[in-house]
């Protein structure tokens, strides 16, 4: 699986229209389906978008809720329900449902965020307003991370 990576701004024509960007595509050239999925956050003002090995992994995951619990179920609904298959045309478009972009608030362009594994679409203003205070609370907070030892067990 490869990663998501930067911040891009691309304009949405009125159509709903936007590209993808490059790198975006490459990370996703080798699943079957060529596109994204994406679905409304349940979290924030924006859509989140992944691909087709990453979406088999979160319905493994809600498998770890017991059979028909709360729990399993609106999971399912918040992401599984409202997932789209977005397929890129011969451009590198892709058509942005008009719920999801009244959901964003997006109009005129569209932030694709990398987050590792998968990515958001933001309306650019609110995104540099989410990122501004992203960067406000880890400056006073200083989150750290532990590095995970690679798979490949040579300590690097």
């Amino acid at each position: 699986m490869g990663l998501f990576l930067s911040t891009f701004v691309n304009r949405v024509d009125k159509k709903g229209r936007v590209s993808v960007p490059a790198t975006f595509r490459a990370t996703l050239s080798q699943q079957t389906f060529q596109g994204i999925i994406a679905y409304r956050s349940f979290t924030a003002a924006c859509m989140e978008g992944c691909g087709m090995d990453f979406m088999e992994r979160l319905s493994d995951s809600t498998q770890n809720f017991d059979a028909f619990s709360a729990e399993q179920e609106d999971l399912s609904a918040l992401i599984f329900a409202d997932a789209r298959q977005l397929a890129w045309d011969p451009e590198g478009r892709i058509v942005l449902p008009e719920d999801v972009m009244a959901h964003a608030g997006i109009t005129e362009a569209a932030a694709f965020v990398g987050k590792g594994q998968t990515f958001q679409i933001w309306e650019p203003e609110a995104y540099k307003a989410v990122e501004a205070e992203i960067r406000a609370r880890a400056l006073k907070l200083r989150p750290t991370l532990p590095l995970k030892k690679p798979a490949s067990g040579d300590g690097k």
